[in-house]
């Protein structure tokens, strides 16, 4: 089974090509080729590269219309230096991911003019994401007109959230109006969540419940809140700018400081959004960049800003791991992944060192090697510490391998 998975950003598209031949397990493999195109560095062109069979070819194309992009796609499967497929029909399915599911989906779903209305439904939720989702599904339909097409929601994981976390306390119509806490960075809490269970060959039961706070740290952060392998809180929300300290965006901050700034500054909300969004966080405080590296660097060379910055960053990450270990009435295991998570050493022993409370104590030499998919903690620590390469793209594929599985069976 050759599963094509199309991952649409604000100006990216990244494409993977897995071969599925049986029930796929986290032994994860190579793709058999990858391809991105990123229109966001020259205005009207596109920087194409792909990969396979050891090559790595870049090109410059001289458009940015997803159709013809995926047209290019397609055609570097079949042709020249990275040609893997013989023909388009060898596509078994086309995977989608699709950040925002809204109330009506739960799990993934096979591409509809149903659920294709429901995403454009809940677009006004996630409006820089949503509509580019959406264009690329059906930008795929055209040019694969006779492959299933299925999406996969990030915020499915989080479907699971008791009603007491994901209700906000306004007036009750909000949460009929499908205002509610939805999470994000599901597919990557998702995998994460079955991986760490994996490496501590826990499973996690009733009687011996697997709790583990999974922190995805990059540019943008959350926190997921996960009892045997179900998200029951986290901290992104109705948007993903809820919760953490993030590379340019705020996190959770006092409303009323909006109501004020518009009230007696006459910001609009679109300077807001642009303002919460854009120029805060590790960038806002810093004044510098939304990269740790570049934060720290400064930091270390004494600049106060840039170790405001991280100070602020490491605060409230402790913050909400407090909250998350509340939620759980107990924690067994701490996961970093992400850019951050998985890289920055000096972010994991930092927070860690904040946590000792909780009887967690770091290896400090294998924390500095920053070792992937193992355990850091002290023999002793009755906290586990795991440092979790996040798999996003095979999780797609994987969600994609069994949603076709089950329609075989309905068949």
């Amino acid at each position: 089974m050759k599963i094509l998975l199309l991952d649409a950003g604000s100006s990216t598209i990244k494409s993977h090509l897995f071969a599925i031949d049986q029930t796929p397990t986290d032994n994860v493999p190579k793709p058999l080729w990858q391809a991105q195109a990123d229109w966001g560095k020259e205005k009207g062109k596109t920087e194409f590269t792909v990969k396979a069979h050891g090559q790595r070819i870049v090109d410059i194309l001289p458009t940015t219309v997803q159709e013809e992009l995926i047209k290019h796609m397609l055609d570097t499967l079949l042709n020249g230096k990275t040609k893997v497929l013989d023909q388009l029909s060898d596509i078994t399915l086309v995977g989608h991911r699709v950040v925002h599911g809204g109330p009506n989906y739960s799990r993934s779903m096979l591409v509809t003019p149903k659920v294709k209305a429901e995403i454009q439904r809940v677009a006004s939720f996630a409006p820089l994401h949503n509509p580019i989702n959406l264009a690329d599904i059906e930008a795929a339909e055209k040019v694969l007109p006779h492959t299933p097409q299925v999406v996969v929601f990030d915020t499915a994981f989080h479907s699971t959230v008791p009603d007491e976390a994901s209700i906000y306390p306004g007036p009750y119509n909000w949460y009929e109006q499908g205002i509610r806490r939805y999470g994000f960075h599901g597919i990557s809490h998702q995998y994460c969540a079955r991986r760490s269970a994996a490496i501590l060959g826990r499973t996690g039961n009733r009687e011996q419940p697997f709790r583990l706070i999974n922190c995805h740290l990059g540019n943008g952060c959350s926190l997921a809140a996960i009892l045997n392998g179900q998200s029951i809180d986290t901290t992104m929300g109705f948007t993903p700018l809820e919760g953490l300290m993030m590379g340019s965006r705020s996190g959770t901050i006092d409303p009323s400081i909006l109501t004020y700034l518009q009230r007696v500054h006459g910001y609009s909300a679109h300077q807001l959004e642009q303002i919460l969004n854009k120029e805060s966080g590790l960038k806002g405080i810093s004044g510098l960049s939304n990269d740790v590296r570049t934060i720290e660097k400064a930091a270390q060379e004494g600049n106060k800003r840039a170790t405001l910055a991280m100070a602020i960053f490491i605060y409230r990450l402790r913050y909400f791991i407090g909250a998350m270990v509340s939620v759980l009435n107990g924690v067994d295991a701490i996961a970093f992944t992400g850019g951050i998570g998985e890289n920055a050493a000096s972010v994991r022993a930092q927070t860690c060192a904040g946590l000792s409370f909780l009887h967690l104590q770091l290896d400090q030499t294998k924390n500095a090697a920053s070792p992937p998919d193992q355990d850091i903690a002290t023999p002793d620590s009755l906290v586990r510490v795991l440092i979790v390469h996040t798999q996003e793209d095979w999780e797609i594929a994987r969600e994609c391998w069994h949603m076709l599985q089950a329609q075989r069976s309905i068949q």
